[in-house]
């Protein structure tokens, strides 16, 4: 996660380069149900309304739950399909929250009501994260259901009038891209506390492509755009987060747009941003499916690492043994192309490794996602796209 408006407070506001705090252990992104009551276009665990086999009951999520506290992990991020589909989902987060664990809950927002609203508040949830993917039309359409708008900005409202920190989350692809400003203008409007904005742009494009794809354009736009809501909010005093996920070129460009409009903090945060240090799936960030299957991260579910019915998730989150995991822990990872040659390459850490394994079956091939210029990434020796 790219947290864009840490990094606008540091423009604004620069504090001393200390040491390197590295998380106890990492974030743990859980699928507890694969079951969903809608099939969006963009799920990534191809989820449906009806059961899945072979799910953890209560007694084995608590079980590993357990190994997950002694293993230091400090946030699970409760999800799915749609957790709230879980009969336990109440139980196990409040679990998690006398345990110590910050918990979040991931949800599409459509069954959050008055029916069990004092219940969510109740678990004390640190965060609450609700998809929205456009205005209302687009949003149906992205969700396959006539009127998930309604209902997800429905419990969002509720949640929030419940003083529960909620957030938007939106993916961006080229159906939804244009109606970026008017879900900015939402979040203002709602008073929402934070904005999630995920890349989708998974499938890359050429490298002669880059100066002109409409697609990798349309990416700079709406990173230029989120700079500058971030920067006007740290301006005004407001608390709102803006951060982004799933392509760590994000850094880079920070740094350029730094360079063009701050140019007297791009030195700092040049620094902030290598010891920040880009991707860190299979380091900081992990995934426990439906099932117990544990990933590098969410994007991994077609890589298994190991079981968690079978083996602690502490020992497979260890276990460098596996030829991805040995890889993805590595310091620095060794990635070739032009992540290899890229002058950036401690601000990104190579950008999103499953991308490359998806397109080229070689996980250490250059992030064909990112959306970048050889000029902008100081490569000398530009490489050619294929022909």
């Amino acid at each position: 996660m790219f947290r864009i408006s840490q990094f606008m407070q540091e423009v604004l506001d620069p504090k001393p380069l200390g040491p390197k705090r590295n998380p106890p252990g990492p974030v743990v992104i859980w699928n507890l149900i694969r079951r969903c009551n809608l099939t969006c276009k963009h799920c990534y665990a191809i989820s449906a309304d009806k059961d899945f086999p072979n799910e953890l009951n209560t007694q084995q999520v608590f079980g590993v739950m357990d190994d997950l506290k002694q293993f230091r992990v400090p946030v699970l991020i409760l999800s799915g399909g749609e957790p709230l589909m879980r009969p336990d989902i109440f139980e196990i987060a409040h679990r998690a929250k006398d345990m110590g664990f910050y918990t979040a809950l991931s949800t599409n927002g459509t069954l959050i009501n008055e029916s069990n609203i004092d219940e969510i508040a109740d678990v004390g949830f640190d965060y609450l994260g609700i998809s929205i993917d456009g205005i209302e039309a687009t949003h149906d359409k992205f969700r396959r259901k006539e009127g998930s708008y309604k209902a997800s900005m429905h419990g969002l409202r509720l949640c929030r009038d419940k003083n529960i920190k909620v957030g938007l989350r939106f993916t961006m692809t080229q159906d939804n891209a244009e109606e970026l400003p008017q879900l900015l203008d939402l979040m203002d409007q709602e008073r929402i506390d934070k904005f999630y904005f995920s890349h989708l742009n998974y499938a890359g494009r050429g490298n002669k492509n880059r100066k002109t794809d409409v697609f990798l354009q349309t990416t700079r736009w709406a990173m230029e755009l989120l700079f500058e809501r971030a920067l006007a909010d740290v301006k005004a005093g407001r608390h709102t987060e803006f951060v982004t996920g799933n392509n760590d070129a994000d850094g880079v460009f920070l740094l350029h747009w730094v360079e063009k409009h701050f140019p007297e903090q791009a030195e700092h945060i040049r620094a902030k941003l290598s010891q920040w240090g880009g991707n860190s799936s299979g380091v900081n960030i992990s995934n426990i499916d439906n099932q117990g299957n544990v990933h590098p991260d969410t994007m991994w579910w077609h890589y298994n690492l190991g079981n968690v019915k079978e083996r602690p998730f502490s020992e497979i989150w260890q276990d460098t043994s596996d030829p991805i995991m040995a890889g993805l822990k590595a310091s620095p990872r060794q990635v070739g192309g032009r992540c290899g040659e890229c002058a950036y390459f401690d601000i990104c850490g190579g950008n999103t490794r499953v991308r490359a394994l998806q397109l080229t079956n070689d996980a250490w091939a250059e992030d064909p996602a990112c959306y970048l210029s050889d000029e902008e990434i100081g490569l000398v020796h530009p490489i050619a796209a294929e022909q």
